[in-house]
């Protein structure tokens, strides 16, 4: 992302050049607003989410991008499904239904998988040729009056202004939550990511998940995403606590992620051939704000929710937030601010789905009870038949008002409630594990 001269005055100032952020700027540009992106000199961290759910072909699509074209140049693979294995030799295979293919759903049956730090530079090249001013300057602060933000103050000292304002800040910013002190739910204790990439002859067209789950303890897990036709990427997903205690014995990092591949044997050929070096790590805890948007404010991808990376959803959400928060911008645009009532139906949305899918997976995958009982394979099945289902619903109802709002909350609920009966039928049968499984929960 090249430095270019700031501006003090434009259409709408985005917060935030990660996915989220860059995707809102190419909406909005590509309307005909003038629209400044600040970000970072340095990145926070490698770019990471790489498998996508079936959402997000649609999304791509309403930014200009085809899957055939991030095939062509290499940055994409096709996902046709995802694939459970576990220690003892055990799988599952997690694959869309047929008839979703046909009328009335139409869903796509195969979705991608994405090389990051390409796609966002494909992106940042669109924005850019649509007229995007990309200034790479830290935000330190933001200017407020009334519940409105007036200006985004940077490192440098500048000070951007404009009538609107979208926040893509990124988890560890979250600027405009933060400075409105903006209530947070919290799911499940803090995890560690650690991640490596690795060179492959075979090219693999899904998501393979490694688990080798202890009954009585927190799910740690490992990917394998093919990001390119010879480019894997492998992490490894575990509690802080977990890795900390690992940490503790004199291990690095490096280590740590060495001991958890060396439990299946698919790794083993990789890390004899690996070149050594450094892998990545991040830290993070799954939250919703309560809030995301305010009178000329809204708030985009992980700067205002964050759901579980086995979800496969951060890609999509951070692709749905940018479209949702650009139309909004854009339809009350001339008002100049934006009514309660849309502001109430874009938080909700946002609170829906992450509660959806950040308390579902944490009761029926990760803790223990639950699986523990049905199985895990089960289990799986038990979560991703809702999860696929309602990225059906979102991408055909595409709810922007408070009605449609209402009704695919009202969806959602009935999954949750469900879960909630099946958490608790456990607990009556097992309740030594539902003992264990609320203690693991608290685990930060």
């Amino acid at each position: 992302m090249p430095d270019q001269a700031p501006s003090t005055s434009c259409d709408v100032t985005v917060i935030g050049g990660g996915l989220a952020g860059k995707a809102a700027s190419l909406h909005l540009a590509r309307a005909g607003l003038k629209v400044v992106c600040l970000e970072p000199r340095q990145s926070v961290r490698a770019p990471v989410g790489e498998s996508l759910d079936w959402s997000a072909l649609d999304l791509f699509n309403r930014l200009g991008i085809s899957p055939e074209s991030l095939l062509a140049s290499r940055i994409a693979t096709w996902k046709r499904h995802v694939t459970l294995k576990m220690r003892d030799g055990c799988e599952a295979h997690y694959v869309p239904s047929a008839w979703l293919g046909g009328p009335p759903f139409h869903v796509n049956l195969a979705t991608l998988h994405v090389e990051r730090t390409q796609l966002d530079n494909e992106i940042l090249k669109m924005a850019r040729d649509q007229g995007v001013i990309f200034v790479r300057d830290r935000v330190v602060d933001l200017e407020t009056a009334g519940g409105k933000i007036r200006s985004a103050q940077t490192e440098s000292g500048a000070r951007f202004s404009s009538e609107w304002f979208i926040d893509a800040s990124g988890i560890a910013a979250s600027l405009a939550a933060r400075k409105f002190n903006l209530s947070c739910l919290q799911y499940g204790p803090t995890k560690v990511a650690i991640w490596k990439y690795f060179k492959v002859q075979e090219q693999v067209e899904g998501t393979t998940l490694y688990i080798d789950p202890m009954p009585s303890e927190y799910l740690e897990w490992i990917w394998e995403i093919p990001v390119s036709p010879d480019t894997i990427s492998v992490g490894y997903v575990a509690p802080s606590a977990a890795v900390k205690a690992k940490r503790d014995r004199r291990k690095s990092v490096e280590d740590v992620f060495r001991q958890q591949l060396m439990k299946f044997y698919r790794f083993h050929p990789l890390l004899e051939q690996a070149v050594p070096g450094a892998v990545h790590v991040t830290s993070f805890q799954c939250r919703v704000y309560t809030e995301s948007a305010g009178p000329n404010w809204l708030i985009a991808g992980e700067a205002t929710s964050l759901v579980d990376p086995m979800t496969s959803n951060g890609v999509t959400a951070a692709l749905r937030h940018a479209a949702e928060a650009a139309a909004l911008v854009l339809k009350f645009r001339a008002r100049g601010a934006l009514p309660w009532h849309a502001r109430k139906a874009y938080g909700s949305r946002i609170v829906q789905t992450a509660n959806f899918l950040n308390e579902g997976i944490e009761k029926i995958i990760y803790e223990p009870l639950v699986r523990n009982y049905i199985g895990l394979a089960t289990a799986g099945t038990v979560y991703t038949s809702p999860a696929w289902s309602m990225n059906v619903v979102y991408a055909r109802l595409s709810p922007d008002g408070l009605l449609s709002t209402f009704l695919l909350g009202a969806m959602l609920g009935l999954f949750r409630i469900g879960a909630s009966i099946l958490y608790w039928w456990c607990s009556v049968l097992k309740p030594d594990v539902a003992k264990v499984a609320k203690k693991d929960s608290r685990v930060e």
